[in-house]
C-alpha cells in the first residue's frame, strides 16, 4: 500500500468498478492440456474449475513460452521471451545456472506485471509457486516485493515468507534467511495458498487487486492425503496416476473455495478469473523404466514437459469474467501465448504500458468473446545442448528451437539441423514432416527462427 502513489489512488477512485476488474491468476504447475474435465478427462472430474468453463470461456490454442518452470514464469511476469533475460531452463545453483549460461534471478528492473498494476493503485500479491530467484545457494535474489508484490507467500523455489515441506530444497531453503519459514506436509501447500488468497480478498474487496494463486501441486513427486487416495482405488494399477488424480481432486476442491469466496462476497462482475498451466505434464525416464505410463494427459498431442512439441507447451486457459467473458464459449481459434497476459491485462485494466518493447500482443478482445487472429509469430527455445532435461520417451524429445506462424510450425536446433515443419491446417498430431514438401516455408520460417535465436542475448 505504502508504494502506490497519490495520482494512482485519485485515478482508482474516479473509475467504477468495471473499469477497473479484480485479477485472480490461478497457475497450475505440471499439468497437461487434457487433465481437467472439462478439456475431455472422463477418469476424473474436475467441478470447481469446470466452472470457469461454464461461465467463461475455454481456449484450445493457449500456449506457454517454455516448457519448464521458470522460463515460463518470467514469460507472464514480464511479457518478453524468457530466453530474452538469459532464463532458459529451471534455476537451480549458482554453479549449474553458469553452466548453463543463465542468470540467478529474474532481474528486478525487466518489466513488472504486478509493478505495472501496483503503480496504478491495485493492491497486490502473490501467493504460490515464484522459481524466478532464491534458492539452492542462491541468498541474494529479490523478494517478490522487489516486483511489485504488497504481500508474498513462496516455498523453497524462493525468499520471504515462505512454507516448506520435506525435503532437501526446504532445508536448503532454511539456511537461506530472507523471511518467515514455516514447515508444512506438501499435501497442506495448496490450501494454506488459498487461505491467505481468501484473506486477501476479504481485507481488499473494497478496492481493485491483482492476484496471484500460482501452485506448487501437480507436481510430482506427489504425497496425497490417505483419505483422498482411496478414493481413486480403481487406478492403483498405476499408484503414479492414482497418487495424481488425488491431488489433482483436492487442488479443485481448494480451489472451489476460491472461487466460492469470489461470489459469495459479490465480486463476480467485478473479478477476471484466469486459469492456466505452466507446461506439460511430467515425463521423467523413471516412471517408463518401471513401466509406467507417467501420470498427466496432453489429449494425444505429441511431447509433454521439457518438449517443445504440441504437448509441451499447450495448455489449458479459461477465463471467467462475468457479465464479459460469455459463458459457455470454447475458442478454437485464437492462438493466444503467456507474454500476452502482460499486455491483455493492462488494456482491460487502463493500467498504462511500461515503456518497454513486448513479445507479447493484447488479446483482450479474446478475453471479451471475439476471435482475433494473431499478427505475429511465436518463438521458442529450450534445451541447447544434452545437460538439459529431456522427456523419457525419444519420440516426445524436440529440437531446441521452434516458431509457429498461422498454420505453420518449424523446429530446428541451434546449428540449423534437425529441421521439421508441420502443417497445423492438417491437424496438430506432429507426425508428417513436410519441410521437403514446403521448402519456400520452411527457408522462410528458417530465416525468421534464426534471426530471433541470433537477437537473444548469451551470458558469457
Amino acid at each position: 500500500m505504502l508504494f502506490r502513489t497519490l495520482a494512482a489512488l485519485v485515478l482508482a477512485a474516479a473509475l467504477n468498478a468495471s473499469d477497473r476488474p479484480n485479477f485472480v491468476f490461478v497457475f497450475i504447475d505440471d499439468m497437461g492440456i487434457g487433465d481437467l474435465s472439462c478439456y475431455g478427462n472422463n477418469d476424473i472430474r474436475t467441478a470447481n474449475i469446470d466452472r470457469l468453463a461454464e461461465q467463461g470461456i475455454r481456449f484450445e490454442q493457449f500456449y506457454v513460452a517454455s516448457p519448464i518452470c521458470s522460463p515460463s514464469r518470467v514469460a507472464i511476469t514480464t511479457g518478453q521471451y524468457p530466453a530474452r533475460h538469459m532464463i532458459h531452463s529451471f534455476l537451480n545453483s549458482r554453479k549449474r545456472n553458469r553452466e548453463r549460461g543463465m542468470r540467478d534471478f529474474l532481474d528486478p528492473s525487466a518489466p513488472s506485471l504486478a509493478r505495472a498494476f501496483r503503480d496504478s493503485g491495485y493492491a497486490t500479491s502473490h501467493f504460490g509457486k515464484w522459481h524466478m530467484g532464491g534458492g539452492r545457494d542462491v541468498d541474494d535474489a529479490p523478494l517478490p516485493q522487489a516486483y511489485g508484490f504488497d504481500e508474498s507467500l513462496v516455498s523453497f523455489e524462493g525468499l520471504g515468507d515462505r512454507i516448506l515441506p520435506p525435503g532437501g530444497l526446504s532445508r536448503q531453503s532454511k539456511d537461506l534467511g530472507h523471511g518467515a519459514v514455516t514447515d508444512v506436509e506438501k499435501h497442506e501447500m495448496t490450501e494454506i495458498y488459498v487461505n491467505r488468497a481468501v484473506d486477501f480478498i476479504r481485507r481488499n474487496q473494497e478496492t481493485p487487486f491483482y492476484l496471484h494463486v500460482w501452485l506448487n501441486d501437480v507436481h510430482d513427486r506427489y504425497f496425497p492425503k490417505p483419505a483422498l487416495l482411496a478414493r481413486f482405488d480403481r487406478f492403483s494399477s498405476n499408484p503414479y496416476r492414482q497418487q495424481y488424480f488425488a491431488v489433482i481432486d483436492e487442488m479443485d476442491r481448494q480451489l472451489g473455495r476460491l472461487f466460492d469466496e469470489i461470489d459469495r462476497l459479490g465480486l463476480a462482475e467485478e473479478t477476471l478469473v484466469v486459469l492456466a498451466a505452466d507446461n506439460g505434464p511430467t515425463a521423467w525416464k523413471r516412471y517408463y523404466d518401471e513401466g509406467y505410463d507417467p501420470p498427466g494427459k496432453t489429449n494425444g498431442l505429441r511431447g509433454r514437459k521439457w518438449s517443445l512439441y504440441e504437448g509441451g507447451i499447450r495448455e489449458p486457459l479459461l477465463v471467467r469474467w462475468v457479465g464479459q467473458a460469455p459463458a459457455g464459449m470454447t475458442n478454437t481459434d485464437t492462438v493466444v501465448n503467456s507474454v500476452d497476459f502482460f499486455p491483455t491485462f493492462c488494456r482491460l485494466a487502463g493500467v498504462p504500458l511500461p515503456n518497454a518493447s513486448f513479445d507479447g500482443v493484447d488479446m483482450s478482445a479474446a478475453f471479451r468473446g471475439e476471435r482475433p487472429v494473431r499478427d505475429r509469430p511465436m518463438f521458442w527455445e529450450y534445451g541447447r545442448d544434452p545437460s538439459y532435461l529431456r522427456p523419457g520417451l525419444e519420440s516426445d524429445r524436440s529440437p531446441a528451437l521452434a516458431i509457429r506462424d498461422k498454420d505453420w510450425k518449424l523446429f530446428m536446433n541451434t546449428d540449423g539441423t534437425g529441421v521439421e515443419l508441420y502443417d497445423f491446417a492438417n491437424g496438430f498430431d506432429e507426425t508428417r514432416n513436410v519441410a521437403e514438401a514446403n521448402r519456400e516455408v520452411a527457408r522462410r520460417l528458417g530465416d525468421a527462427l534464426r534471426e530471433w535465436w541470433q537477437s537473444i542475448p548469451k551470458l558469457m
